[in-house]
């Protein structure tokens, strides 16, 4: 347990160092914008500061039923006892870290968190499949918009809409569902250039997406959005392996302790030092889309699956969709 303890220290001592050396990811550099964007402008005047302020997390889907005949699973999935639960602390963000914005079908604004991957054409975002999933070839119809760096109201590098036909979310979680398919909550989205035709990484730059690395990491930095919240929370933490105990849920996935993860961090970014700024290598979601409580957050295991997702989005293949 001494060691343990010290293992633990030292990683928090070494994940402060870097967050106050490294820094966020530097833009990509100096592109010359196109053309300006009209229907960036339009989401640009449609999510004013009332209405970013306003959205609502992404809705937390129904608990999955028992199998007939047997009782209801009671997972283990909360603060284990005298677990140490790094603290978060509320920041201005930074430039590759924001907000999804969209309407729902009853024209509610909802919100989840996400990060801008490296990619060819400097448009792909990463997040959460729960939060992604509804919105295949409607996005331009429905708000979808990604807001880098949200904070206080404000968009400091303005809005960048989703492609039509620009989601890509794995076929397994269409075809399972948010409890089944829990290990391939994961989800891209291409985007369109903002209001002054800037592409996003040239925008903001991007985090690196890495995969098959396994599920411990330690410093690890995760950030997200909470639902309402003026601006993002960050923390410092380690991720371990976790076996998911419910079965409706399957899966194994990455684990990490951080207070204060409530709704709308969903899609966060789980990022680790890498050479010129941060990798990604998870997002809240997966067990239990993220987890039941608001002291421990969960990821799905970012494997080949997740890179094949990645090649269709940067290649154009056309995205997984709900069966008819």
């Amino acid at each position: 347990m001494v060691r343990r303890t010290r293992l633990i220290s030292r990683a928090t001592a070494v994940a402060t160092t870097l967050l106050l050396t490294t820094g966020p990811v530097p833009a990509a550099g100096a592109a010359t914008p196109g053309p300006a964007n009209p229907t960036a402008r339009r989401l640009n005047t449609y999510w004013t500061p009332a209405r970013m302020a306003a959205a609502l997390p992404a809705p937390a889907p129904p608990a999955a039923p028992a199998a007939p005949g047997t009782a209801a699973a009671a997972p283990a999935d909360g603060p284990r006892p005298g677990e140490f639960i790094p603290p978060s602390r509320s920041f201005d963000g930074i430039p590759p870290v924001g907000t999804f914005f969209w309407t729902d079908a009853g024209g509610t604004g909802r919100t989840c968190s996400a990060s801008v991957v490296h990619s060819p054409d400097h448009d792909l975002v990463l997040s959460a499949g729960h939060c992604l999933k509804g919105y295949s070839g409607t996005a331009p119809a429905r708000n979808l918009g990604f807001v880098p760096q949200y904070h206080d109201g404000l968009k400091p590098f303005g809005i960048f809409p989703v492609r039509s036909n620009g989601v890509y979310v794995p076929q397994e979680y269409y075809d399972k569902g948010e409890h089944a398919g829990a290990a391939y909550d994961f989800g891209f989205a291409v985007t369109e250039p903002n209001q002054d035709g800037e592409r996003l990484e040239d925008a903001v730059g991007a985090v690196r997406l890495l995969t098959g690395t396994g599920s411990f990491h330690a410093p690890v930095r995760m950030i997200g959005y909470p639902g309402g919240a003026p601006k993002p929370l960050e923390c410092l933490s380690w991720t371990t392996r976790w076996a998911g105990d419910d079965p409706a849920d399957p899966g194994t996935f990455e684990r990490i302790a951080c207070d204060g993860f409530v709704g709308g961090t969903s899609g966060g970014p789980m990022l680790v030092p890498w050479p010129g700024g941060w990798a990604v290598i998870g997002i809240i979601g997966g067990y239990h889309t993220g987890g039941n409580t608001p002291q421990i957050s969960y990821s799905a295991s970012f494997g080949s699956a997740t890179r094949d997702l990645y090649d269709a989005a940067t290649t154009g293949a056309p995205p997984a969709a709900p069966a008819s």
